[in-house]
């Protein structure tokens, strides 16, 4: 079982963003650039100085992200990394099917991967409603689910953490874990129950949600872990 550490890099510029992006890439499985921190998005040099495979977020501010512009002006940066073969690109399951619709069909003739995210930031819902959330970003034609919760006790983490096994039922690549203080251990756990990948951010204090550790603060325990 491949187990992918991915890290956030969240910053107001692109020259910026590539300095933190190099400086943790081998490190590293996965970068996950958050194109709705930019104040002004440009992919290609990503593309083009990045090695480490490429996961371009453009996080609308209802679900939690910065982008506040209209939909299309969203979705442009995206279809962008598809046509140029990104490994991975994350959409909003809750995004407008015509945004779904339209990446779907890039995709299609491209190698990049579609996450479909969901995120709760109150709370975490009762089992048989992640199931079938679950469920129906497997419908909608994703190749990895993400579902992340807000966890207030050990409850809400197991029930996230649990997931793991009716995505492994259906075939189904997942990322969960649980934002808050009490869901910093599925951060790792997920790892080693058959989640697809785990985030951290690049350094203390750069945190892109609640609990997220750091990469030094990740690799160090997960090597703990692994002796």
């Amino acid at each position: 079982m491949i187990k992918r550490i991915c890290v956030a890099v969240a910053r107001e510029t692109v020259e910026e963003a590539l300095v933190v992006a190099q400086h943790v890439s081998s490190r590293v499985d996965v970068i996950e650039i958050r194109l709705d921190y930019l104040k002004k998005i440009h992919v290609s040099p990503f593309l083009v100085e990045i090695s480490t495979p490429l996961l371009f977020t453009n996080r609308p501010i209802w679900e939690g992200g910065k982008f506040a512009g209209v939909e299309n002006d969203r979705l442009a940066p995206l279809l962008e990394v598809v046509e140029k073969q990104a490994a991975y690109v994350d959409l909003e399951l809750r995004a407008p099917a015509e945004s779904l619709q339209c990446l779907r069909t890039a995709i299609g003739q491209s190698s990049t991967r579609l996450i479909l995210s969901w995120h709760e930031f109150e709370r975490t819902p009762e089992r048989l409603d992640l199931v079938a959330v679950m469920k129906a970003m497997q419908d909608q034609g994703a190749h990895i689910g993400k579902i992340v919760t807000m966890a207030h006790d050990f409850q809400d983490v197991l029930r996230v953490l649990q997931l793991q096994e009716e995505a492994s039922l259906m075939h189904f690549p997942l990322i969960a874990f649980c934002m808050g203080r009490p869901g910093v251990i599925s951060r790792l756990a997920t790892l080693e129950l058959g989640g697809y990948m785990t985030y951290c951010s690049a350094n203390n204090g750069e945190a892109t949600a609640q609990g997220q550790l750091s990469v030094d603060a990740l690799r160090q325990i997960y090597d703990l872990m692994r002796q």
